[in-house]
C-alpha cells in the first residue's frame, strides 16, 4: 500500500512538471512573438539573396544553353513558396495579433499564440532550404537534338513520294535491314524527305535516338564524328582518328535504338572507320543513306534496300509552283507562259520553290523575260534556277569516272528527251567514242555499261520503254551549256536564217538543228572540224544542196530525219571519214552513191520509203551495222548483196522485206535468199521476217545470234498480232506459225527455240500434245514469256512420262489462247487423260511456275485453274486475267487466296458457268475459322465483266478485305445477288444490296457499275469502316431496279467524290436519298463533287429530295449535264444552289425540268443564289 502511494506520488510530481514546461513555453509564445516574427524574416531575407545569387547561375547557365538541374528547379519553387506564400502567411496573423481584446484593454492572446507558433516552423524550414540551398553544380550541358526535323512550310506532302516514304518507313521498321539508301538526282528533296522520315520515326517511337551527319563529295571523317558526336553528347579526349572512332562506337551501341543518317555520300565510306557500330551482334544501328549515284549505295555500302526518287509529276510541279507563286496568277494572262516556266524547273522542287518566289507577284512582262533567259543555255544567264542545282549538276559531271562516260552524257543531252539506245550506239561507234573497242557488240556491252552509269549517278533516267532513256530538262540544259563551251558545239532550236561569220563555224566540232522551223539551209557550210552533223525535221520542202557536205571532209556522223533527198546529194560521196550515216523517215530514190563511202560502219534506212537496195551497198565491206527497219516498201535485194558484207554483226529487217527467195531460183531480177545469211560469220543479232518455214536451210545454223526477233510463218488470222514493237522487251523472241508439232520443225528453228526468253506459238494443227517431256528442257527453260494460242485439238502442251517427279519453269508471263480442248498444262501419264480431281486442272504439283507474275486464260476448255486444296507454286503472280472460258467453274478456292498475296490485278470476263469467285471448301467447323477472313492486300484493280451465273464474289460467312485496291469494275451480271452473297437460291429477296459491312475497301477510288439486274441498292445501311472514304468517281448505268444512290447518313462517307455519272437507270426516283434524315450541328458534309451526268433516268423525281441550309455544301460543282430525266422537275434546292459559285457548265436537255432551283420553304432571299 505504501509502495502504490509513493508510484502515485512520483507520477502526480511528474505531470505537474509536464504541465508546467508545456504551459511555459506556450506562454513564452505568446511573450517572445515579436521576437519568433523577427526571426523568421531575418531569416527570409537571407533565403531571399540565397535564391537571387542561385538565379544568376540560372540565367547564366541557360544563356549558355545549358540544362538547370531538377533539384534546382525544384528548390527555387520551394524557395518561392516560402518568401510569397507562407510570409503573407505570417503577416497575416501579425495583424490579427495587433488586434486587442477587450476594448484593446489585453492582447489578443490566441493570436500571438499562433503567430509565434507558426514564425518558428517557417523558420525551421527556412534552415532547411538554406542548407538546402548550398549547391555546388545548377546545371548541365544537355545532348543537343539533331536539326533534323522538317519545318511544316518545307515539307510537301506529294504523291509521288507518298510511295517512297512508305517504303522506307517499312524498311526502318524492318529488323532484317540495317542500311538503307535513298538515292535521286541533285536538287530531288532526298535530305527533305530522309528528315521527313526522322520526323515520322520519332513520333511514332521506332527509334530511341538520332543523330545526323552530312558527308559531301570530299568526306572529312573527323567532321563526321564531330557532327554525331555534338548529337549524343559526347566529347573525345582521344587525339587518333581510331581512338575516336572506338569512343563513338562504345557511345552509339549504349542506346537500345538509334537511327544514323548519313547525307549526301559520294562514294564508299567506311562506317567503322567513321566509328559506327555495324554487324550482326550490333543491331542498335539503322543507317539511311541519301546519295546521287545508286552504286555507291547498293556496291560501296552495301544498302540492303535503296529507293529512287524522281522529280514532280507535272501536276505536282504544277501545283506547288501555283502555291508559292499564288493561285492568282491563273486570273491573268499568264497561265501558258507560266506553265512553261515552271516546266522549265525540270520538277526539281528546290528549282520550283527560288523560281516561284522570284516571279511572285511580278507584272506579265517580268514573266516572258523570264521565259526567254530560260530558253537560254544555263551558262549565259539561266536566272531564277538556284546557283546551287547548276553547279551541283556541273559537279556531277565533273566528278563521273571517265572522259567515256563525259562524252557519253553531252552525246545523251544533245539527242534530247527519250532518245533510242540504238540511236547512241550508232552515234557512239560512228564518233569512236571508245578507244580499244572495234565491234558493235562490244561498243554496246560497253555502252550499256556507261549508261547504267550514269542512269545510278541520276544523270539520265528510264524511259517509257527499256529501249530508252531519258533526261531531265535542267540537266540538259546544263549538259548542252557545258558541250556548247568553246563553240565546239552548235545546238540551234531556233530560226536558223542567220547563221555565224565563218570564222565561228571553223570551230564547230557538232551541229544539231531540232526544230519544224527550219525552212532552208545554205549551200554549203565550212566546218572543216565538224565530226558530227544532225537535222530532223518535218517539213519535206527543205532542200540540201548538192554541194552542201563539200566542206565537212572530218564528218563522222551524218544523222538526217523526215527529209527528202530525192535527189541525193552527191557532195555525200566526198565524206571520205563517215563512220555513221542514218536517213530515218526520208523520201530515198538512187542511192548508189553510199557505195563510195569505203569506210562506212553503220547505216540506217529505218522509216524511209526505199524500193530497192542498190547492189553499190555490197562494196560497203566495213559496215558491221545495217537497219533496213519498216522499209514497208523495200521490194527487192538483188542477190549477192548480203554475201559481200562480211563484217556484219547486226542487221535489223524487222516489218521490211519479205520477199525471200528459196534456194536454188536465182535469175537476175531475183531476190536475196536466206542462204546468203550463212556467210556472215560475224552475225549476232536479227530481226527478220520469214513468210514460209520451208525456205530455211536445212544446214543454215543461229548458233551465235545472242540477239533476235525472228518471225516465221503466216499469220493464221487478222488476230494473231505480228506487232513488232511490243517484243523489243525481250532480248530473243521468236514467233512461230506452226501447221505441225514442234519436234518436226527445222533444226536451225529449234536452236532458237532453246535460246528463246520471248515465244509465240500460233495455229498448231493435229496435235494433241504440244511438246514431249524430253523436249521441255531443251526449249522451255530460258523462257520468260510463253503465249500459245489457236490449238483447236490441243489436249495438254506437254506430256508427263512419270521420269521427272517435277518440271520448274522460269516463265513470267504465260498466255493461253483459243485452245477450246485443253485438259491441263501438264499429262498425267504417259498422255492418258486423267479423270481425277488433280488431272482436270490446269496447274498441278508437276508444274512449277515460282517466277509467274502474269498469267492470261482466254477461251480455253478447263474446268479449274488450281487444286481445290494443296501446293501452288504460283505465290508471286501480279496479273491474272480470264476470259471466255465456258466450262470454268472455279476460280479460287478459299485456301488459294493465302497464295495469291501478291495479286495486284484480276480481271474475270465471259464466263458463262461461273457463280462465284471464292468457292467455299467443305472443311471442319474449327479449319473454316481460320480462313474466314479473305484479304487480298496488293490488289488495285479488280473487273468482274458478263458473268451470266455470277450470283456473288463469296458466301456471307466470309469476311473480305480489300486494303489496296483502286478501282472497281462490275459489269453485265444480271443474276449477281450482292458482293457478299447470302444463298445459293434464286431467292433475290433476301439479297440485293451490293456491298454490306462484310468487305472493306479502304482505299477505292473509282467504282463501276453496269447492267447489275437484281441490284436494288448499292450499299447498305452501314459498311466498314473507313470504307469508299477515298471513292473519287463512281459511274452507275443500266441497273434497271435501283431506287437510289445514296441513303441517308451515308453521304458524309462519300465527301471525296468527285465525278458522278448515272445513266439508264429505269427505276431511279433519287441520287441523294435524304428524307427522314435529321440534320445535327454536328453532322456536315462538304463534298467536293465536281462533274455530275445524269442521262435516261424516266422515273427520276429529285437529284436532292430535301432541301438544308448549312449542313450540307456541293461547292465544288463545276460540271452538270441532266438530259431524258423526264419525271425530273427541279434541279437544285436552294440550300445547293446558293453556293455553286465554281459551276461552269449547266446542260438540261429534253427533261421535264420546270424550274432549276426550287423555291425556297424556308423563305429565304433569292438574290442569295
Amino acid at each position: 500500500m505504501e509502495i502504490t502511494m509513493g508510484s502515485a506520488s512520483n507520477l502526480a510530481t511528474g505531470v505537474v512538471g509536464y504541465l508546467f514546461q508545456k504551459i511555459r513555453r506556450n506562454f513564452s509564445y505568446v511573450c517572445h512573438h515579436r521576437t519568433m516574427v523577427l526571426d523568421f524574416e531575418k531569416k527570409v531575407e537571407m533565403l531571399k539573396d540565397k535564391r537571387d545569387r542561385v538565379l544568376l547561375d540560372v540565367d547564366a547557365a541557360q544563356n549558355n544553353g545549358e540544362t538547370i538541374y531538377p533539384d534546382v528547379n525544384n528548390w527555387l519553387m520551394k524557395v518561392d513558396d516560402m518568401i510569397i506564400s507562407e510570409l503573407k502567411k505570417v503577416k497575416g496573423l501579425e495583424d490579427e495579433a495587433k488586434n486587442k481584446c477587450f476594448i484593446g484593454l489585453c492582447p489578443n492572446v490566441k493570436a500571438c499564440y499562433q503567430l509565434s507558433k507558426k514564425a518558428e516552423e517557417d523558420a525551421r524550414a527556412v534552415d532547411e532550404l538554406l542548407q538546402q540551398g548550398g549547391l555546388d553544380k545548377i546545371s548541365y550541358l544537355d545532348v543537343p537534338q539533331p536539326i533534323v526535323v522538317v519545318p511544316p512550310k518545307d515539307f510537301e506532302d506529294f504523291n509521288s513520294r507518298k510511295l517512297v516514304f512508305k517504303k522506307i518507313m517499312e524498311a526502318v521498321k524492318d529488323p532484317n535491314v540495317n542500311i538503307i539508301g535513298v538515292h535521286g538526282m541533285p536538287g530531288v528533296g532526298k535530305t527533305t524527305l530522309v528528315k521527313e522520315v526522322v520526323r515520322q520515326v520519332k513520333e511514332d517511337k521506332l527509334i530511341d535516338s538520332v543523330v545526323m551527319a552530312v558527308v559531301t563529295y570530299t568526306p572529312d571523317v573527323q567532321k563526321i564524328q564531330d557532327q554525331i558526336a555534338d548529337m549524343v553528347g559526347l566529347k573525345f579526349q582521344e587525339q587518333s582518328m581510331s581512338g575516336r572512332a572506338s569512343r563513338l562506337c562504345q557511345r552509339l551501341k549504349k542506346e537500345k535504338k538509334i537511327l544514323v543518317v548519313l547525307d549526301d555520300i559520294w562514294a564508299k565510306l567506311d562506317l567503322m572507320e567513321v566509328g559506327i557500330p555495324l554487324g550482326e551482334e550490333d543491331q542498335v544501328c539503322t543507317i539511311l543513306l541519301t546519295s546521287r549515284d545508286r552504286n555507291v549505295l547498293l556496291k560501296d555500302m552495301d544498302a540492303k534496300k535503296s529507293f529512287s526518287l524522281g522529280i514532280l509529276t507535272h501536276e505536282e510541279a504544277w501545283d506547288f509552283f501555283k502555291k508559292i507563286a499564288g493561285n492568282d496568277i491563273e486570273s491573268h494572262d499568264l497561265p501558258p507562259i507560266a506553265i512553261e516556266v515552271a516546266k522549265r524547273c525540270g520538277g526539281l522542287p528546290v528549282a520550283i520553290r527560288t523560281l516561284a518566289t522570284s516571279l511572285k507577284n511580278e507584272p506579265p512582262f517580268a514573266w516572258e523575260d523570264a521565259l526567254q533567259q530560260l530558253n537560254r543555255p544555263p551558262s549565259s544567264n539561266f536566272k531564277g534556277v538556284p546557283a546551287a542545282v547548276c553547279s551541283s549538276i556541273e559537279w556531277s559531271y565533273d566528278r563521273l569516272p571517265s572522259e567515256e562516260h563525259k562524252q557519253t552524257f553531252l552525246l545523251c543531252a544533245l539527242m534530247g528527251h527519250n532518245a533510242l539506245f540504238g540511236d547512241l550506239l550508232m552515234y557512239a561507234t560512228g564518233l569512236g567514242l571508245f578507244h580499244g573497242i572495234n565491234t558493235v557488240g562490244k561498243t554496246r556491252t560497253r555502252l550499256l555499261t556507261v549508261v547504267s552509269h550514269l542512269k545510278a549517278s541520276c544523270l539520265l533516267v528510264d524511259s517509257y520503254s527499256n529501249q530508252r532513256f531519258d533526261m531531265h530538262d535542267l540537266i540538259c540544259d546544263v549538259a548542252i551549256s557545258i558541250a556548247s563551251k568553246g563553240n565546239h558545239v552548235s545546238v540551234r532550236p531556233q530560226d536558223v536564217l542567220d547563221w555565224p561569220d565563218g570564222d565561228i563555224m571553223k570551230s564547230w566540232e557538232m551541229i544539231s538543228l531540232q526544230n519544224d522551223n527550219i525552212s532552208m539551209l545554205p549551200d554549203h557550210l565550212k566546218c572543216p572540224k565538224l565530226v558530227c552533223f544532225e537535222m530532223l525535221s518535218e517539213d519535206r520542202r527543205v532542200k540540201i544542196a548538192a554541194n552542201f557536205f563539200r566542206e565537212m571532209k572530218n564528218l563522222k556522223v551524218l544523222y538526217l530525219s523526215g527529209m527528202n533527198l530525192s535527189s541525193f546529194p552527191s557532195s555525200i560521196s566526198l565524206l571520205a571519214n563517215l563512220r555513221t550515216l542514218c536517213l530515218t523517215d526520208c523520201v530515198l530514190s538512187d542511192i548508189s552513191l553510199l557505195g563510195e563511202l569505203e569506210n562506212l560502219e553503220i547505216l540506217s534506212l529505218q522509216l524511209s520509203n526505199i524500193e530497192m537496195l542498190p547492189e553499190e551497198i555490197g562494196q560497203l565491206t566495213k559496215l558491221k551495222w545495217l537497219g533496213l527497219t519498216d522499209c514497208s516498201q523495200l521490194k527487192r535485194i538483188p542477190p549477192g548483196v548480203f554475201c559481200k558484207l562480211s563484217r556484219l554483226e547486226e542487221l535489223y529487217m524487222a516489218n521490211s522485206f519479205k520477199e525471200w527467195e528459196a534456194e536454188g531460183h536465182s535469175s537476175q531480177q531475183s531476190n536475196s535468199s536466206l542462204v546468203e545469211l550463212k556467210a556472215l560469220s560475224c552475225l549476232i543479232a536479227l530481226e527478220i521476217y520469214i513468210p514460209n518455214a520451208k525456205i530455211i536451210p536445212e544446214d543454215f545454223s543461229f548458233e551465235k545470234l545472242q540477239r533476235y526477233i525472228i518471225f516465221i510463218g503466216e499469220a493464221s488470222n487478222s488476230e494473231w498480232d505480228w506487232n513488232w514493237s511490243r517484243v523489243r522487251d525481250y532480248s530473243r523472241t521468236l514467233k512461230l506459225s506452226l501447221q505441225t508439232s514442234i519436234r518436226f520443225l527445222n533444226n536451225g528453228v529449234k536452236v532458237l527455240l532453246k535460246k528463246a526468253e520471248n515465244l509465240y506459238i500460233d495455229e498448231v494443227k493435229g496435235v494433241e500434245i504440244l511438246v514431249h517431256e524430253s523436249e521441255v528442257g531443251d526449249y522451255f527453260q530460258q523462257l520468260k514469256n510463253l503465249h500459245i494460242q489457236n490449238g483447236a485439238m490441243i489436249q495438254y502442251i506437254f506430256k508427263d512420262n512419270d521420269d521427272v517427279h517435277q518440271i520448274e519453269f522460269q516463265v513470267e508471263s504465260l498466255t493461253l489462247q483459243g485452245l477450246p480442248n485443253l485438259i491441263s498444262f501438264c499429262s498425267q501419264n504417259k498422255g492418258s487423260i486423267s479423270t481425277s480431281p488433280q488431272g482436270t486442272t490446269l496447274l498441278n504439283q508437276k508444274t512449277l511456275f515460282p517466277k509467274l507474275n502474269e498469267l492470261v486464260l482466254k477461251s480455253i476448255g478447263i474446268e479449274r485453274i488450281w487444286p481445290p486444296r494443296g501446293f501452288c507454286s504460283t505465290q508471286n503472280l501480279r496479273t491474272l486475267i480470264i476470259e471466255g472460258c465456258a466450262n470454268l467453274k472455279h476460280v479460287l478456292s478459299d485456301s488459294m487466296v493465302e497464295y495469291l498475296q501478291q495479286l495486284e490485278c484480276l480481271t474475270i470476263s465471259e464466263c458463262k458457268c461461273i457463280q462465284e469467285i471464292i468457292s467455299k471448301e467443305k472443311i471442319t467447323k474449327e479449319a473454316f475459322e481460320n480462313k474466314a477472313l479473305i484479304c487480298f492486300p496488293r490488289l488495285n484493280s479488280f473487273k468482274l465483266k458478263s458473268l451470266q451465273d455470277l450470283i456473288g464474289f463469296c458466301h456471307k460467312d466470309y469476311t473480305v478485305e480489300f486494303p489496296a485496291l483502286k478501282i472497281l469494275e462490275i459489269k453485265n451480271c444480271p443474276k449477281l445477288k450482292g458482293f457478299i452473297y447470302k444463298s445459293m437460291s434464286n431467292d433475290t429477296s433476301i439479297d440485293g444490296v451490293l456491298f454490306n459491312k462484310k468487305v472493306a475497301f479502304p482505299n477505292l477510288q473509282k467504282i463501276v457499275l453496269s447492267h447489275l439486274g437484281n441490284m436494288k441498292r448499292i450499299w447498305y445501311n452501314q459498311f466498314s469502316s473507313g470504307s469508299f472514304s477515298n471513292l473519287k468517281e463512281l459511274i452507275v448505268e443500266h441497273c434497271d431496279v435501283l431506287s437510289n444512290i445514296f441513303s441517308p447518313f451515308l453521304l458524309e462517307d462519300f465527301q471525296k467524290l468527285e465525278k458522278l455519272i448515272v445513266t439508264d437507270c429505269v427505276s431511279l426516283e433519287e441520287v441523294f436519298h435524304l428524307q427522314g434524315l435529321n440534320i445535327e450541328e454536328t453532322y456536315v458534309v462538304d463534298s467536293q463533287l465536281r462533274n455530275m451526268t445524269l442521262g435516261r433516268l424516266p422515273t427520276l423525281k429529285h437529284v436532292w429530295n430535301n432541301d438544308f441550309n448549312e449542313n450540307i455544301s456541293f461547292k465544288y460543282l463545276q460540271h452538270v449535264h441532266v438530259w431524258e430525266c423526264w419525271s425530273l422537275k427541279t434541279l437544285f434546292p436552294s440550300s445547293i444552289a446558293k453556293h455553286l459559285r465554281q459551276l461552269e457548265s449547266l446542260k438540261v436537255k429534253c427533261c421535264g425540268i420546270e424550274e432549276i432551283v426550287s423555291k425556297n420553304v424556308k423563305g429565304s432571299n433569292q438574290q442569295e443564289i
